[in-house]
């Protein structure tokens, strides 16, 4: 599967009130500029709009009614196929001449849609961001938009280059890597179903589970399908790996949802975990999850993760 990873750099113009986790603000404003840049059927539903499978608003936002589930039947409904990377500050007050950057990643043939997204961000800007101070919302400039080292976009001459190649995954584990130890750091909130009533942690098979049902789902929408695992093994080897360190708390976040309006409560794990055992067959996993974020509600930047591994 084909990813891109883009940095949207952009430089306010206003003051502006943020709040500390900024996932919800970017993602909505990045909604409603796109589909107010590229909705052709304007008084059409996405589920009813004949353009949805080719509409860059609709595989985003409408996945489940833009692109059909797998024939293979283990996923019911397709992942969005953009994961954001909002600014991790937990900073709120914001000056003009302030400068930020938010992340995304894009997956399979969405990447060559990339225009549409910095067109969409130079729109965002011109809307407004955060809360209303003083009568309007916070402006920003487009200032630029890399891939890795290179730019591929400025707002000096407006030209978008798409990148020649993009980068894949491999799910094959190297057999000269095998860590004895993990730490896993939890930078954003980590949605996964545990057990109530009990104090937060991360059991390692329930970790693998998640990111195996994510890494497969996503390879079996946007790559060349489900790679051949042996599922009881994997299973088996990850009920082995130790939790050896637990500093791991419950962080409650709620946003408001215009589209269902009504407040959505999106709670997720954050902080750090260790993990003792064999832990070389499950890298690829924990390194694509670096990228393709791990857990549920990844499109507003949940699940993002970072490993530290070492052998002593």
């Amino acid at each position: 599967m084909k990813f891109g990873k883009y940095l949207f750099h952009i430089t306010l113009t206003q003051d502006a009130l943020l709040p500390a986790y900024k996932g919800s603000t970017f993602r909505g404003l990045l909604g409603h500029a796109l589909k107010r840049t590229v909705c052709a059927l304007k008084n059409q539903t996405c589920a009813a709009c004949i353009l949805r499978q080719n509409c860059t608003y609709a595989l985003v936002f409408e996945t489940a009614h833009a692109l059909p589930a797998p024939e293979n039947g283990k996923i019911s409904v397709p992942p969005h196929p953009m994961v954001l990377e909002p600014p991790l500050t937990e900073k709120r007050n914001f000056t003009a001449g302030d400068t930020l950057t938010c992340g995304m990643v894009l997956f399979g043939d969405l990447n060559r849609n990339l225009p549409y997204f910095i067109y969409a961000f130079d729109q965002m800007g011109r809307i407004g961001l955060g809360k209303s101070l003083n009568g309007s919302r916070a402006g920003f400039t487009l200032a630029s938009v890399s891939f890795g080292d290179k730019t591929v976009y400025s707002k000096e001459d407006g030209r978008v280059t798409l990148p020649e190649v993009l980068p894949t995954f491999d799910l094959n584990p190297d057999q000269n890597e095998s860590p004895g130890h993990l730490t896993l750091n939890l930078q954003t909130p980590f949605r996964v179903s545990t057990k109530t009533g009990r104090e937060p942690d991360l059991p390692f098979d329930l970790l693998m589970r998640s990111l195996i049902r994510r890494c497969t789902a996503l390879l079996n929408t946007y790559g060349d399908g489900e790679p051949a695992l042996n599922y009881p093994e994997i299973a088996k080897k990850a009920s082995q790996v130790r939790l050896t360190d637990n500093r791991l708390a419950w962080f409650d976040w709620q946003r408001y949802s215009s589209r269902q309006e009504k407040k959505m409560y999106m709670g997720g794990l954050l902080g750090q975990a260790a993990y003792q055992g064999d832990l070389g067959p499950f890298l690829p996993f924990l390194r694509m999850a670096e990228t393709v974020h791990a857990g549920k509600n990844t499109a507003f930047g949940l699940g993002k993760i970072k490993l530290e591994t070492r052998n002593q």
